[in-house]
Parts: structure tokens; sequence; C-alpha cells
């Protein structure tokens, strides 16, 4: 008896740490996704304030119609790894998978609503992409391949955007059902943030993307 009282006791010491380390995860998975490098970059540059221009989207696509390719690429790695730092970090901890998908949210929260600008922050793909990267590189590049195969078609950020998050629940179903709640709860934010672009979507507004080099 005794040691069935100690052997719960040690579980839950286990469930108390998990879910603290679980907590601090998520704090620190948010102040990480609450870092813009679009309105950093565009501050040190001297360019425009990317939620003030364009598409007023403090994101990679909108970086590209006010700067060039390269400026563009350094936000859209930038917003990748700020997904896939804490979400590698909490998997490396042995954390559950509803626990990663938790923190995967912070993230891409800290994005979207980043404490230190306001709460005015971009939609938070890159970042999802980042966060969805340490569950395997089939499921990095199926993404992937399917968000540049949408934009080089349509020309369309937004709707590549919206294709891919949708497509992601069924990549995770084929690859790695375990996660298939997690990647769901994601996939239904990310498209409840480009509302707007859904309606001007089918108002034929949306605003199509440029490849070519603005820089001067």
């Amino acid at each position: 008896m005794a040691n069935n009282n100690s052997f719960n006791n040690k579980l839950g010491d286990l469930g108390i740490i998990t879910l603290l380390l679980t907590l601090m995860m998520i704090i620190a998975a948010y102040l990480v996704g609450s870092i813009s490098s679009a309105i950093l970059l565009c501050k040190l540059l001297k360019l425009p304030d990317p939620r003030s221009t364009g598409s007023n989207n403090p994101g990679a696509t909108n970086v590209l119609r006010i700067s060039n390719k390269f400026i563009a690429s350094l936000v859209l790695g930038f917003d990748i790894l700020k997904g896939t730092i804490p979400v590698w970090g909490a998997y490396f901890l042995g954390l559950e998978p509803l626990n990663l998908g938790l923190i995967a949210l912070a993230a891409c929260l800290g994005h979207m609503y980043p404490i230190f600008f306001n709460f005015q922050g971009g939609k938070g793909v890159a970042t999802a992409l980042g966060v969805l990267l340490p569950i395997g590189l089939d499921l990095g590049g199926l993404l992937i391949l399917t968000w540049v195969s949408v934009i080089v078609f349509t020309r369309y950020s937004s709707l590549a955007a919206i294709m891919t998050v949708s497509l992601a629940p069924f990549y995770i179903w084929l690859l790695k059902p375990l996660y298939m709640y997690p990647v769901m709860m994601l996939s239904v934010l990310i498209i409840f943030r480009h509302k707007d672009n859904i309606w001007r979507l089918m108002k034929g507004h949306e605003s199509k993307v440029s490849f070519k080099n603005t820089s001067k």
C-alpha cells in the first residue's frame, strides 16, 4: 500500500512538473513569436512601416512589396525559426502532442498579436510552417510544395496560405495522425486570421504578389 502511495505521489509530482514546464514553454513561445522581424528590419533599414504600408501586414509578403527579395527572405526565415525553435525545444523535452500544439498556437499568437508591438502582427503563416516542421521534413515538403504551387499559378499569397493550412490536417492524417488535433487547431486559427482576405478574394479585390525586385 505504501509503495502504491509513493508511486502515485511520483506521478503527481511528474504531472505538476509537466504542467509547469508546458506553461513556461507557452509563455516563452508567445514572447519569441512577438518579436517581429518585419517591423524591426524595416526600422533598421529606414523602410516604411509594414503595418501602415501595402497590405498593412508585417510579414514577408508585404516586406517584399516595399523592399526586395533578400530582405523579405530574411523576414521569412526568422518567422519560420521563431515557430520551430520553441516547438522543437518542447519536443525534445518530451512533452505530449497536445502540449506541443498549445505551444505552437502560442508562437503563432505571438506573431499575430505581438506584445512588443501593440498587438499589431502578421497572419502567422510562416510561423505556422515553422511549428509544423519538427513533425517531419516530409510534412514540411508537402506544405512548401502546396504553398509554392498555389502562389506561382495564382500569385495570391493569401490564397496560397489558406489552401496550405486547409490541407495541413489532411497531410497530417496521412503521415502522423497523432498530431491531428493540434494541427486542426492551428489551421482554424490561421484561416480565421485570413477572414478579410477570404472576403476580398470572393469580391475579386485581393492584391497579387509581384516577383519583380523592387529595390533600387
